[in-house]
């Protein structure tokens, strides 16, 4: 191996380690982000913040593993090292780049409304939700905020089943359950249903309340989820109510 050679080789090897280094501990602290907001070792704007530098890190990281798959050309013991960086950066930095880019695409609400006229009112969840500069309030926003979920969310209505409100609050209840909510309250006199889903990633605390009232012969089922935290949910309280709905069709 001449002199050239081995320089070539010397800094494909040190761009193959040093960009997979810096993308692999990218992606780790992109993991921790949420998961320490999850475990409370952190609250979501620290967590944030670590995911945000650790996109940075993951880019610097791809750039590097590029240029070392580049420079591997003639070594391929390096190229395998440096494409495994480029993935690893690549994938650090689309995820949370595709969250911020449908959230960008959504209204910034996060309280989500079958009824936005009368929307269904929360009971036994209020004193579990907490207090906090960041806590929503559970009181509904008004007309504008209805305005602008039925122009980004027009198939977001009530749900007109063919049975009586009892049989109707079982199959909620049940297709609630379905979904691995945590049942707060289940309250079949006022046909009231509360529950909370936790996000995967952050553990966001998401409260949902479900309102079944008579209507003719059968029954009309109403719901409402609301994001403890955060203006915007990036759609997550509507994809919440199309699957809940999804799940109970599917019982009815």
């Amino acid at each position: 191996m001449n002199n050239r050679t081995g320089k070539e080789s010397s800094k494909a090897e040190g761009l193959a380690v040093a960009g997979f280094t810096i993308a692999l501990l990218s992606v780790i602290f992109a993991i921790a982000s949420g998961l320490g907001n999850r475990l409370g070792v952190w609250d979501f704007r620290f967590g944030f913040a670590v995911l945000r530098y650790s996109v940075f890190g993951a880019a610097i990281g791809a750039l590097i593993s590029l240029a070392g798959l580049v420079s591997s050309t003639r070594r391929r013991g390096y190229a395998g090292l440096a494409a495994a960086g480029l993935i690893i950066g690549l994938v650090t930095v689309y995820v949370p780049l595709h969250r911020w880019l449908v959230a960008k695409a959504v209204p910034p609400i996060h309280d989500i409304s079958t009824d936005t006229d009368d929307p269904p009112k929360f009971v036994a969840i209020l004193p579990i939700r907490g207090e906090g500069p960041y806590t929503n309030p559970p009181e509904y926003g008004g007309p504008h905020v209805a305005a602008l979920q039925h122009e980004a969310y027009p198939d977001i209505k009530p749900l007109v089943l063919p049975v009586k409100s009892d049989v109707a609050f079982e199959k909620a209840l049940s297709a609630a359950k379905a979904l691995n909510w945590a049942i707060v309250d289940a309250n079949e006199r006022e046909g009231r249903i509360e529950a909370t889903d936790t996000t995967f990633w952050f553990g966001f605390k998401d409260d949902i309340v479900i309102r079944i009232t008579p209507l003719g012969p059968g029954s009309r089922v109403d719901i409402r989820s609301v994001s403890r935290v955060g203006k915007s949910d990036i759609g997550k309280n509507a994809e919440r109510i199309r699957r809940f709905f999804a799940v109970l069709k599917g019982r009815s």
